[in-house]
């Protein structure tokens, strides 16, 4: 059967994600690979074990988690200082007061990041396969999400912004061309680069040929009824729902490739 919900391996104790085929024991209500099928019919002898190739346990990762931790690190230091500074009264001033703006940033990040995460979740499959908040090579930066498909890898990164994306085009005959990408009258070019940039980290851990897309989502921003996605330096700009229906379309990478890839990347990217 298909899984609803992840399970153990009885036999070799693989983790089974949702959605994994695998043998459901009524019996004991436990699960077990496919690859036991033979063991469990007593195809061997009593007693020998069965040669069981263990597949290679991919860590996931769990989408917003370096962002969570950020706003719980600054929230916490910002605590300390004025209890420390104000022994008598910081109670009373942490009541009274917000966080600063640069604190935050981060939670609304995470809380961005985390819904993205739960809407692509419910698409994994053999041809969805999924990565969350993976560390990017000597960097601090990481990348909130990634979708490996039968169209493609995408490298998706995931925005909470109020607003109407848009991109505007400078320059034409007598001027270079320039896009520029706006949320409101907000100048976010910069987002576009920061995909750029994950883009070709990616690449660099794959085969040449091997097609990775660029995706900025808007998890909140104020989309037209009518149209409203579009394309700037080959980052697609779109929201999420938008975002499902394109890693569902069928392309010609296989399941076996997909998984390949997928464990590839999750060995380069590690969780954050």
């Amino acid at each position: 059967m298909r899984l609803r919900f992840a399970g153990t391996c009885r036999v070799c104790g693989s983790e089974l994600p949702a959605k994994a085929e695998a043998i459901y024991e009524q019996a004991t209500r436990t699960v077990r690979c496919v690859s036991h099928e033979l063991y469990a019919h007593g195809a061997l002898p009593a007693g020998e074990e069965p040669e069981i190739s263990v597949p290679q346990t991919v860590d996931l990762g769990t989408a917003g988690a370096s962002a969570r931790r950020e706003f719980e690190r600054r929230k916490a230091a910002r605590e300390a200082r004025i209890r420390n500074k104000h022994p008598k009264l910081g109670g009373l001033i942490l009541a009274i007061s917000d966080d600063p703006q640069s604190t935050t940033a981060w939670k609304t990040g995470a809380l961005g990041e985390e819904k993205l995460g739960g809407g692509l979740d419910h698409l994994a499959s053999e041809t969805i396969r999924l990565l969350h908040d993976r560390r990017m090579p000597r960097s601090r930066a990481n990348i909130d999400h990634l979708a490996v498909t039968a169209t493609g890898i995408y490298v998706i990164d995931a925005k909470k912004y109020r607003g109407r994306p848009d991109v505007k085009i400078d320059g034409g005959l007598f001027r270079p061309r320039a896009e520029r990408l706006l949320v409101g009258s907000r100048d976010c070019t910069r987002l576009v680069d920061g995909v750029l940039k994950q883009v070709e980290v990616v690449r660099a851990l794959l085969e040449p040929s091997m097609p990775v897309h660029g995706v900025l989502c808007f998890v909140e921003a104020d989309w037209p009824l009518l149209g409203g996605s579009f394309t700037t330096r080959e980052v697609y700009a779109l929201w999420p729902k938008k975002l499902y229906l394109k890693l569902q379309a069928e392309g010609p990478l296989t399941a076996d490739t997909i998984a390949e890839i997928h464990r590839t990347l999750a060995n380069g990217l590690p969780a954050s």
